[in-house]
């Protein structure tokens, strides 16, 4: 005979119930969500893909658009951890940045191109606390590449002149580009090919002047001698 449970062990197996449910509906949302955009989703589908009710979905989660931002939560949480993990394992600021340019493109663009468009569109949302919510997770994204700038800035390996969240923008602002023209025109560049452009591109731009125009007289003097051999 099946003994009833009683206080905390059933409100722990009711916990546990609950706590595998949400992660259920989070997991069909985000496919819903990815597949058909947010204005092209319900609640009644997400329901239906799990073989429950509508009323089970909004006793979890206050609204579609509420489902919405956790589910996006949930996936800025999961790209974040892997960079605050790896990036720190990667030798060298300029192998540091290449490397997120890389895993930007292959997360956005190979991995999670749903939840890509997703993102781009509803962060343009007029939502003030979807907005905030964008920003926060986005703060956090973006934490490991301000970090290895700063300390790039530190030491003089990169250009002290301009502010750090300049310097962020010139790199994600340059990758959404390359996303908009992927997710609007179809046009999906050689992801190792353009993340190598970019590197090479943006490490030129942060290189200190003084380095620079170390660069620029080398190159000229190169030019010259090669010059004087031909003639």
């Amino acid at each position: 005979m099946n003994t009833p449970l009683k206080g905390s062990r059933k409100r722990e197996v009711l916990g546990t119930r609950s706590e595998r449910r949400v992660r259920e509906i989070l997991a069909v949302a985000r496919q819903v969500f990815s597949d058909n955009g947010y204005e092209n989703s319900t609640t009644l589908d997400i329901a239906r893909e799990l073989g429950i009710s509508e009323a089970t979905v909004f006793s979890y989660f206050s609204s579609k658009r509420d489902l919405c931002m956790q589910v996006i939560k949930g996936w800025y949480d999961e790209i974040s951890l892997v960079l605050e993990r790896e990036v720190p394992l990667v030798v060298g600021t300029r192998a540091r940045l290449h490397f997120v340019v890389h895993k930007h493109l292959v997360t956005l663009m190979q991995d999670g191109t749903g939840m890509c468009k997703l993102v781009l569109s509803e962060g343009r949302s007029a939502d003030a606390e979807f907005a905030d919510l964008i920003a926060e997770l986005k703060r956090r994204y973006t934490a490991p590449l301000m970090k290895v700038l700063a300390a790039a800035q530190r030491d003089g390996e990169i250009r002290q002149d301009m502010p750090l969240p300049l310097l962020r923008d010139m790199v994600y602002g340059s990758m959404e580009h390359v996303l908009w023209d992927y997710m609007v025109n179809r046009n999906k560049p050689d992801i190792e090919t353009t993340a190598g452009q970019l590197t090479n591109m943006l490490w030129a731009a942060f290189m200190p002047v003084s380095q620079s125009l170390e660069q620029l007289v080398r190159f000229r003097g190169e030019v010259s001698e090669a010059l004087r051999r031909l003639e």
